[in-house]
């Protein structure tokens, strides 16, 4: 009589750590998104496993069970960079990447536009503010996605906007007096929404449109 296998096989790969959940005991639930798909596996918890944390870009393995529909994540390398050392970047990047496990949350194959991303994100995270290039880069997102309004009529009243732009979830433009909301120079979004550049926001600005793209991508 033969016998299958306990392991199927073992796939090899690269991603970012986008979400942890605790599983029973010490063991974690982690979900990776690669260049093209996001992996929901298993991780045993032993005393010989790497350590790893929210927004690690890593190798791994995923080892596939007959047994189980959750492959198990093995073999982990941190695949870091410097300002992974810096506590305030890394905060901020954990922050960044949270929302893009909300935004696939219900998807599974996935463009891989939105690992590039992370990808070129992840390269100049340390070349400058780093909510400075989230904003940037959301933009390219918000573009990606078509959800980007750059023809600035207000979503509220429908009537043009003229010289100065509130920004709500989205970056949805409106008037300042139609949703309450601070608003900022209509040139300088301009100058975002064309040309992905936050050049001409002071960093007091800077702290309200990354509060704006907190709320959710």
């Amino acid at each position: 009589m033969k016998f299958k296998a306990n392991f199927a096989k073992i796939s090899l790969m690269q991603g970012y750590i986008i979400n942890i959940n605790k599983a029973r005991d010490e063991d974690l639930i982690v979900t990776i998104l690669s260049n093209n798909k996001k992996y929901t596996t298993y991780r045993f918890y032993g005393a010989r496993h790497s350590t790893i944390n929210l927004g690690y870009k890593i190798d791994f393995e995923l080892q596939h069970s007959y047994k189980s529909a959750i492959p198990q994540l093995r073999n982990i390398l941190h695949l870091a960079t410097k300002w992974n050392l810096k506590r305030d970047r890394m905060y901020i990047w954990q922050q960044y990447i949270k929302l893009f496990f909300n935004h696939l949350k219900d998807i599974e194959d996935i463009n891989e536009f939105y690992f590039d991303l992370l990808e070129k994100s992840y390269q100049i995270w340390n070349q400058q503010n780093s909510k400075r290039v989230a904003i940037e880069q959301y933009i390219e997102l918000l573009s990606f996605e078509g959800r980007l309004h750059d023809n600035f009529i207000c979503f509220e009243c429908e009537k043009k906007i003229e010289k100065r732009v509130a920004l709500i979830r989205a970056f949805l433009p409106a008037h300042k007096e139609c949703v309450y909301m601070q608003d900022f120079d209509l040139l300088h979004v301009r100058e975002l929404f064309n040309n992905q550049s936050t050049l001409f926001f002071n960093d007091q600005e800077i702290e309200k449109l990354w509060q704006i793209l907190c709320e959710g991508l």
